[in-house]
């Protein structure tokens, strides 16, 4: 099969399109035939090495794996001896191991029937991004009918499928984002959109019961001023621009501090995939209420140059690759 393939770390030299071995299934995973992937932080982070703390858990000198990737669309190629809910040529999808790839084995629980509504392209774009959104809003925030969410990032990955999320659980949605995406971003149900280029953001006195930061360029005390007594901020850590240490680890520290002083607090996001949030992002696809925003394509053999795209932090939507 053709996959891209990372020798090492630094530059997106280090990508080359290469034929290798197929992966197998096992008895309880699923071989499918990728038609599309998409692009997220840590494959950035992975292909880069920065921060450098990433090579801690994915090699220190050149990755243990050495094909990205973790989001798919596809179809099924062969089950294992205990698969029981796909047969071979069932649409699916969901997340796996080295997607950047013509064929990668997923495990059962991680994949969902891809509703005929939606294409291999915008059925990519969710798993990461979508599951980051509703476990955030619904599961860390607790979002309410009625309650006022302000959405940082909301034209990118996270932020439109969390703009159609928190809209879905009744909220009152204020969205921040560039000039070009206010229309995009109204179109999926912010009845307010902030363009950042010419309003500030912590400028007004609004208050807002939650607030989700895809972006992390405003400081957590100066967010945490705009929520309401019992406000709810969550920064989701997606920065990976610094050189040692990403997001996360500052801000698990960081969160727990700020929350000891008063009544508003800082929580963060730990992904936890699992079937039943798999279906739950199924059945919103398949009703309507979350349509994935798919704003470049690139074939495999452009994944560098989607990586710089992507990089380059101003995407519309997801960034998808297609096989």
């Amino acid at each position: 099969m053709k996959a891209i393939v990372q020798d090492g770390y630094g530059t997106l030299d280090s990508l080359k399109l290469r034929d290798v071995p197929a992966p197998v299934a096992g008895d309880d995973e699923v071989l499918v035939r990728v038609r599309a992937t998409c692009l997220n932080p840590p494959d950035w982070a992975s292909v880069t090495g920065v921060p450098y703390v990433v090579r801690t858990m994915v090699g220190v000198r050149r990755p243990h794996t050495p094909i990205r990737g973790t989001d798919l669309s596809g179809t099924v190629e062969a089950v294992g001896k205990n698969v029981r809910r796909f047969s071979v040529d069932d649409e699916v999808f969901g997340a796996a191991a080295g997607t950047f790839a013509e064929f990668s084995v997923a495990a059962e629980k991680d994949l969902v029937s891809k509703p005929a509504n939606v294409t291999f392209e915008q059925a990519a774009a969710v798993p990461m991004s979508g599951l980051t959104a509703l476990q955030g809003l619904r599961d860390v925030a607790k979002v309410q009918p009625g309650q006022r969410v302000l959405i940082i990032g909301a034209g990118g990955g996270i932020g439109t499928f969390g703009v159609q999320i928190a809209t879905s659980l009744g909220a009152q949605v204020t969205g921040v984002c560039s000039a070009s995406k206010v229309d995009l971003v109204r179109s999926l149900g912010a009845g307010h959109v902030i363009d950042y280029t010419t309003e500030s953001v912590t400028a007004g006195q609004a208050a807002y019961d939650v607030i989700l930061d895809n972006v992390s360029r405003i400081s957590l005390p100066r967010l945490r001023n705009l929520l309401t007594p019992k406000g709810v901020l969550i920064p989701n850590g997606g920065r990976f621009d610094k050189r040692w240490l990403a997001n996360a680890p500052v801000l698990m520290i960081q969160a727990p501090l700020l929350s000891r002083f008063g009544s508003r607090s800082v929580r963060t996001i730990r992904l936890t995939p699992n079937l039943k949030d798999w279906l739950v992002l199924q059945d919103l696809l398949e009703s309507g209420t979350m349509r994935p925003v798919v704003g470049s394509t690139y074939p495999l053999s452009q994944t560098s140059q989607a990586l710089t795209s992507f990089a380059e932090g101003h995407a519309r939507g997801k960034v998808v690759i297609t096989i």
